[in-house]
């Protein structure tokens, strides 16, 4: 939220500025698909999660200074003493992730894939890769998510900039824009609707990003999940059971997974493998989410049209070019606002 009145840090804060949403997904994804590896190399999960734990780089007992990695190294290391302790791993994950906010939500994925493959008896190492597969989608959807997103946005920034370009350019003509913008009650009433104005476009716009961006690029989780938990040989009902305990205990935002109903349905009539149909549906589902994305981002660039109108041309009118006329009249007829 905006509270500053300087101008320069106003302008500076116009835009929507925010991390790489893939990374943390990215990350994950590579933890697990190297716990996968060394599981199907033939250590025990402790090992591997030791393995993990131990810095293998030059200096690496330095602490880090990405605050990032130092959060991610810290879940890690918990789980890590979880799997050489044999106190459950996915709790010790969630219980790091919770104490560490700057590590990414995605290991939050990683426990709840955990938990279902520890209660089901599903092979952690095909488990493990399964999931990478997921967060790399999950990441490629949020990537093209902010590429579509990037033209519009950098349009906004652009646009709510023009009220204070206004102002530096009359001031660069030689005009006191500045001066009476404060020497006055006329500037002032100028200054403060016009900052008022643009601090509610500046408002507008992110609050217009933020809901063209993605809403759920988790979708399909649920699904994959119960694929995973049913390969197992585990039956339906249990399945369903467990991946509905790990969503509510490690991803409680996540829908139940009441849409796998049809799947099942299906291949119960077909005799097909219920873990493949579950599967395509998570993958259509994946496919919806970035159709729908996509429509959202394009929409962006219409809907930004509106702060444009109803905020930033008119602090454009009263910060830049009602100043400089004011300014223009007193300079020529010598006479005081």
């Amino acid at each position: 939220m905006l509270k500053r009145r300087d101008l320069g840090f106003l302008a500076a804060r116009l835009g929507v500025r925010s991390a790489d949403a893939s990374a943390g997904p990215d990350r994950v994804a590579g933890v697990a698909e190297r716990l996968a590896a060394l599981l199907s190399a033939g250590l025990a999960p402790a090992t591997a999660w030791t393995a993990l734990d131990t810095p293998t780089e030059a200096g690496g007992d330095r602490p880090r200074a990405d605050p990032v990695d130092v959060a991610d190294s810290a879940v890690i290391a918990s789980a890590a003493r979880a799997a050489v302790d044999g106190a459950p791993v996915a709790a010790a994950i969630e219980a790091a992730r919770a104490a560490n906010t700057g590590a990414s939500a995605a290991w939050n994925v990683l426990a709840a894939a955990w938990a279902v493959a520890d209660a089901s008896g599903a092979p952690l190492a095909r488990c493990l890769v399964l999931l990478g597969g997921m967060l790399r989608d999950e990441a490629q959807l949020r990537r093209e998510a902010a590429a579509l997103l990037a033209g519009p946005a950098a349009s906004a920034r652009l646009v709510a900039a023009l009220p204070l370009i206004a102002v530096a350019f009359g001031a660069l003509l030689g005009f006191d824009t500045l001066g009476v913008l404060v020497g006055g009650p006329v500037g002032l009433a100028c200054l403060v609707v016009g900052s008022a104005l643009l601090w509610a476009g500046a408002r507008w716009n992110r609050a217009l990003v933020r809901r063209a961006a993605v809403e759920q690029p988790e979708a399909g989780l649920e699904l994959e999940l119960l694929a995973m938990a049913v390969s197992s040989g585990t039956s339906v009902s249990r399945a369903q059971r467990i991946v509905r305990e790990a969503l509510a205990q490690h991803l409680s935002a996540s829908p139940a997974p009441s849409a796998a109903r049809s799947a099942i349905a299906l291949a119960e009539r077909a005799g097909a493998p219920v873990a493949d149909l579950l599967r395509a549906e998570a993958a259509r589902l994946r496919g919806a989410s970035r159709a729908e994305g996509a429509a959202r981002a394009a929409r962006l660039g219409v809907q930004l049209m509106l702060p444009l109108g109803c905020c930033v041309l008119p602090a454009f009118v009263l910060l830049g070019v009602v100043p400089l006329m004011i300014s223009v009249v007193t300079g020529t007829l010598g006479g005081a606002v």
